[in-house]
């Protein structure tokens, strides 16, 4: 009987020690199961951000190759800037001196001019006398007193027009203010 009784109590000792690895088996498990879901949802993560960081990435690229075409020719309208004024200049002269039908050339060869710019963006600042300085759009070449009240701090005369190349400035209407 002492056999039968060291028999059952080994087999209940090996029930108990078989019972204690699955135990500690399913503890590794779980454990080995909650490290891949929490590696799972780094790498998630991880992918997700590296998405939108490369979407965000695209974008910026689009945006700066808009920009380049737009204001690509930036310097070739600044230079012509100089020549759009002489023709302002010469129309003004041959108004006063000249005969009727050299300043109908003159004009259209200036609205021909005026408008293949104007159609590779450049527009020109509107500003009139008495419209309020703006630093954002002129530039005060001097001051003189105002001649009536309301001009005090406002735009007297325009000296020379602006230019915006779609919405940069690429030169300040010059202008003179009333103090």
């Amino acid at each position: 009987m002492a056999d039968t009784n060291n028999t059952s109590e080994e087999a209940l000792n090996e029930h108990d020690a078989t019972q204690e690895e699955n135990s500690a088996d399913t503890q590794q498990t779980e454990t080995a199961g909650d490290n891949a879901q929490d590696q799972l949802a780094a790498e998630k993560d991880r992918y997700i951000r590296l998405f939108a960081e490369f979407e965000n990435y695209k974008k910026r690229t689009t945006k700066e190759k808009m920009e380049f075409f737009q204001y690509a020719n930036q310097e070739m309208m600044i230079a012509m800037l100089d020549v759009l004024d002489d023709f302002e200049r010469a129309l003004k002269e041959i108004a006063k001196n000249g005969n009727e039908a050299d300043l109908k050339g003159v004009e259209l060869i200036y609205q021909k001019f005026k408008n293949k710019l104007a159609d590779k963006g450049l527009k020109p600042i509107e500003v009139q006398p008495g419209d309020k300085f703006d630093v954002d759009f002129h530039e005060a070449v001097t001051q003189i007193p105002a001649p009536t009240e309301d001009l005090k701090g406002k735009i007297v005369d325009v000296i020379e027009t602006g230019y915006q190349l779609a919405e940069r400035v690429i030169r300040f209407a010059k202008v003179v203010t009333g103090s």
